[in-house]
């Protein structure tokens, strides 16, 4: 990728960048009580004694999410440490019942790992993973019930997440969008968390800094916090880039803040002075004992894991010859690589990975469906490129029959037969045709041999339109140029 720097007429920049993703851990029950997870569910009724903070209630660690935890380090290429320990973080907002959450501090579950992303110009390159801990999230806050008063629902509070903070490695909005969506990937490949940004279920905070471009130096970062969209975060990263270099050009000095995005208006807006860690009074959650792993315990888990992202694109790549393009779309989306696989076996895989990034992804959009609820089976789509390579039928004839199967699921074979498409390629027959279209184009065929030979395709086109589409174009075409040229 071509470097990422913001020049002004005062010189050239260079952005530092780090990521904080909050990503709730799939379980049927919260991190540290029975409550339900079901998103969706009405205000406050998905809520325990220990979630609402009551007196004398004791929280009880969910094996669950433990799992989830380590397998998603696991995923991440990252260390599992098999010991870790819960801290109470002291703060006091309307949405955190208790004024205090329980997370990891000094000791997290999950240490160092790293992440390979793929950019627009085919390069690829790796982000380091810092830490991954997990903890309970806050409740959430409403503001837009009432004109005068904000309201809590407290279904979220207590909820199990993974907070995975990576190392100032990103140079571009580009590079962090990237990272977001391999993560995503990552986290739904394996089932731990379903990567929702716009429920809530994965949130970004971004940590924002510039320095003259060849500086070496870390320079004041501004966080903006919960930001829930791949886009929103691409945006922020350059706007904030843009007013911290503007603040320096100035002759000021960045504050350490925390700020919001507003994506009405594509700019960040002070939300609160930033916290350092000493200001949240941490201290060894007295509930809870340390938590220890076996090595037996993340062998099991070890053997649960299944092929992902980057390994399934290089098989992809090397065995099935796809481009790295291809692979990497197709692979972004488990069910979606899933999907071709079954269609690509036994046929033309190129071929398949064409027609599903074209025809078959615009026909699925067109209907609002996912691919789960595909009207085409792989099998079918598999056949129709069967058909194609077989030259029972033209491409041209192949989009009229796709049409047909989106409509009623229909196997492509019995489609062309009701519909008698097969294509024609018997050499009488084409020939009937051509000598038609020569006896009737007398002007033409002379203009072809005095040297206009891109009428070629002209002729070519008049015979497919005659044979109503089902002649052999490369029967065609080595019959007319024969019968042309010896005219």
């Amino acid at each position: 990728m071509a470097e990422y720097i913001i020049e002004t007429n005062k010189g050239k920049w260079e952005v530092v960048v780090g990521l904080e993703i909050h990503c709730q851990i799939i379980s049927k029950s919260k991190i540290f009580s029975g409550a339900s997870t079901e998103f969706g569910d009405d205000p406050n009724v998905n809520v325990s004694f220990v979630d609402a903070g009551m007196p004398g209630m004791l929280p009880t660690l969910n094996e669950e999410c433990v799992h989830q935890a380590v397998k998603t380090g696991l995923g991440l290429n990252a260390k599992i440490n098999k010991y870790s320990e819960f801290s109470r973080k002291n703060y006091f907002y309307a949405d955190m019942p208790t004024d205090y959450q329980i997370t990891q501090f000094r000791f997290p579950i999950v240490g160092e790992g790293k992440i390979s992303i793929d950019l627009s110009d085919g390069s690829s390159k790796y982000i380091g993973i810092e830490r991954m801990h997990i903890e309970q999230d806050a409740a959430k806050s409403i503001h837009d019930l009432s004109p005068s008063k904000s309201y809590v629902d407290l279904n979220r509070a207590g909820v199990g997440l993974m907070e995975i903070v990576t190392k100032p490695d990103f140079r571009a909005p580009e590079e962090a969008g990237a990272f977001l969506r391999k993560l995503r990937s990552i986290l739904r490949y394996i089932g731990t968390c379903d990567g929702n940004m716009d429920e809530g279920s994965m949130r970004c905070d971004i940590n924002v800094s510039v320095r003259p471009f060849g500086s070496a130096e870390l320079r004041t970062r501004c966080e903006m916090k919960n930001v829930n969209s791949v886009k929103f975060v691409m945006q922020a990263i350059e706007y904030e880039a843009k007013r911290q270099i503007d603040v320096y050009e100035k002759g000021g000095q960045v504050i350490q803040e925390t700020r919001q995005f507003d994506p009405s208006t594509g700019q960040t807006k002070v939300m609160r002075k930033k916290e350092f860690a000493h200001d949240y009074r941490y201290f060894p959650e007295p509930d809870l004992p340390p938590l220890i792993l076996s090595d037996d315990y993340i062998a099991k888990i070890k053997q649960e894991m299944i092929e992902l992202p980057d390994a399934k694109k290089q098989r992809f790549v090397s065995s099935l010859g796809l481009t790295p393009y291809d692979a990497m779309v197709i692979c972004e989306n488990k069910e979606v690589a899933d999907y071709f696989e079954k269609a690509a076996a036994g046929h033309d895989a190129k071929k398949v990975a064409n027609w599903m990034m074209g025809d078959f992804f615009a026909m699925l959009n067109k209907k609002h469906l996912d691919i789960n609820n595909s009207p085409i089976s792989p099998d079918n789509l598999g056949r129709l490129v069967e058909l194609i390579s077989k030259e029972v039928i033209s491409g041209k004839i192949a989009k009229d029959v796709f049409e047909i199967m989106s409509e009623t699921g229909k196997d492509p074979e019995k489609i062309v037969e009701e519909k008698g498409l097969k294509q024609v390629t018997d050499i009488s027959a084409i020939e009937k045709i051509i000598d038609d279209v020569i006896a009737s184009n007398a002007e033409n065929v002379a203009a072809y041999k005095n040297g206009k030979t891109n009428l070629l395709g002209w002729f070519v086109g008049q015979i497919i339109k005659a044979s109503q589409g089902k002649a052999n174009p490369s029967i065609v075409n080595k019959l007319l140029k024969e019968k042309l040229d010896g005219a």
